[in-house]
Parts: C-alpha cells; structure tokens; sequence
C-alpha cells in the first residue's frame, strides 16, 4: 500500500479531522476514510506512517463485527469491493479506500466522549496524584500509577475540535445530553468495554482506557460510530509486561511522542507546529507498533 496523506475522492467531502477524511454518500450514509497522517501533542506530522490508515480501520471492522448483538453500530462494510457495490462512484479509486475506507451510517453525533478507564493512568492520573480527584471527583485513596480501577469508571469529555478533550463530571454530561441519553450512553460504554477488555486480554491485550462515540441514526436509535478500540482511540499495554506503579509502554505512537520528547527537552522543538522532520527510523518504528497492536488484538497479521 501507498503511504496517503490526504485523499481525494468524487464525493463531497464534509469533514477532514487529524486523520480521518469523511464524505458523504448521498443522505444517510457517510464514507470514513482513514489516511496514514499521525498527531502527537495535538500537532500534526508532515510524515506519514505506512499502513496506519488500515490499522485503524481494520481493527474498527473486527471489533465492529464482535460487537453485533451488544450494542448497534454504524458500520455497513469496510471491504473495498462491497463498498464500490454500494458507491459506484468509486470504482476508479479502488487503491484509495482498499483497507483504510468504512461505509457507515450517517448520524446525529452526541458532542461528548464516552471515556472508560479500567486503569488510572494519563491524565486521569495527573489529576489524582495531584487532587485526588478525576474530573473534580474524589476517587479512592492510595492509587498507584497504573493500577487497575474496581470497577473500570466511567469518564466523560467534552470534544475538542482543537487541542485536548477537557474530562467533565457525569452531571455535567447530563447538563449537555440529557438525563435519559447520558445513562443509555454509560450503558452501552460500559458494555462494550466489559466485551472488548476480556477478549483483548485473552490476546495478551490490556485496554486500560478507551473512548467511544456515540450518534442517533435516521430512525432515532443510539448507535456506536467512529472508531473503536483502537491504538488511536484506547491505551493498550502487554499482559506480560504490566506492573503497577508506573508508567506503561503502549502500543501506540510512542516512539514518535518518545523522539519529540526528547527534541523538546534537547529545545530543538517548542511544541507547536510545525513539528520536526521525523527520522525513517520512527516512521519504521512507529508503523511496525501499529501493525503489531493489530496482530495482537484480532491473533492474526493485517492482510489487505
């Protein structure tokens, strides 16, 4: 596959975030089309990352696919032939969307993030080592640096459409969404949460904490969208490597937060874009954490 920056397809494009590219399809469906573009500290890299893209939306479509009589879900396919079935318009641009474009149903997004956290850590845990307190809440006493929270709790934020999501109380949630929708929403959270941990430890896979999104379809059903349970969208640390008390390495971007780390401390970078020009051997670095968090989460190696 080509690395892709940034697509470009014949349908109207509604919407362009750090990585994905949304297009309509006609009145009720929308394509999601996932490029290789990677952010760290809300800035986002010239470079690409090879196949990220595909991982992203290959781990969403598995999870999508585990998910079906838990909670309704937006995707109708991720399969480059289906969707061309579905959107002739595409037939030409079969390399484009091959791995990295889901055909979903258009909804009317809930502005919040719906924030499980089975492991205090991030920050979550910024906040509790210095208030005891997650979003102005007391937590229990005594937590330690990536300690596994009984039961996982639920977290909400707001979303951002620039620089961080801010973590808001349940009232608050409440306050935006409405008593009813902001329970439905912490069920339905809660319950793909409690699937998707255990599979995914049973693969070797702790998702210490993950954020899901949520829409009303035509019909007015709740339904999961955007990504789930991804590198991107949950922290994932190895079963074999976990130990409390202490930050854990993550299946993610980290050799890049790792390299721009250590040009902000060395102060060749200020934090704000445009970022440093990423050496090959973090591109390589980081594709090869991707590709290795999908092969770890589904037992089998990413084939497009």
């Amino acid at each position: 596959m080509n690395a892709m920056l940034a697509s470009d397809l014949p349908l109207p494009r509604i919407g362009r975030g750090k990585v994905r590219d949304i297009y309509a399809v006609g009145e009720d469906r929308v394509l999601l089309l996932t490029t290789d573009r990677i952010s760290a500290f809300d800035v986002v890299m010239a470079e690409t990352i090879p196949m990220k893209g595909a991982v992203l939306t290959q781990i969403s479509a598995w999870w999508f696919k585990r998910l079906e009589g838990i909670v309704p879900h937006h995707m109708i396919s991720a399969d480059a032939d289906t969707i061309i079935a579905e959107v002739p318009a595409l037939k030409d641009h079969r390399a484009d969307i091959l791995g990295r474009a889901m055909l979903c149903k258009r909804t009317t997004v809930f502005p919040v993030e719906c924030v499980i956290r089975g492991y205090i850590s991030g920050s979550a845990w910024k906040e509790y080592a210095a208030h005891g307190t997650l979003a102005g809440e007391k937590l229990p006493a005594g937590l330690t640096e990536s300690a596994k929270l009984e039961p996982a709790i639920f977290s909400p934020a707001t979303k951002a459409e620039t620089g961080h999501d801010e973590n808001i109380t349940i009232a608050r949630m409440r306050e935006i969404v409405g008593e009813e929708a902001a329970h439905k929403l912490e069920q339905m959270a809660r319950a793909i949460y409690t699937l998707g941990e255990k599979i995914a430890r049973d693969h070797g896979i702790i998702i210490a904490d993950t954020k899901f999104e949520f829409g009303r379809d035509k019909d007015e059903r709740t339904i999961l969208i955007d990504e789930v349970m991804t590198p991107d969208s949950s922290r994932f640390w190895a079963v074999d490597a976990y130990k409390p008390g202490q930050p854990q390495p993550s299946f993610d971007k980290q050799p890049l937060r790792d390299y721009l780390d250590a040009e902000r401390k060395a102060g060749r970078w200020n934090g704000d874009a445009p970022a440093p020009k990423l050496p090959a051997a973090v591109v390589e670095a980081t594709s090869k954490r991707y590709l290795e968090a999908y092969r770890r989460v589904t037992g089998s190696e990413l084939k497009i």
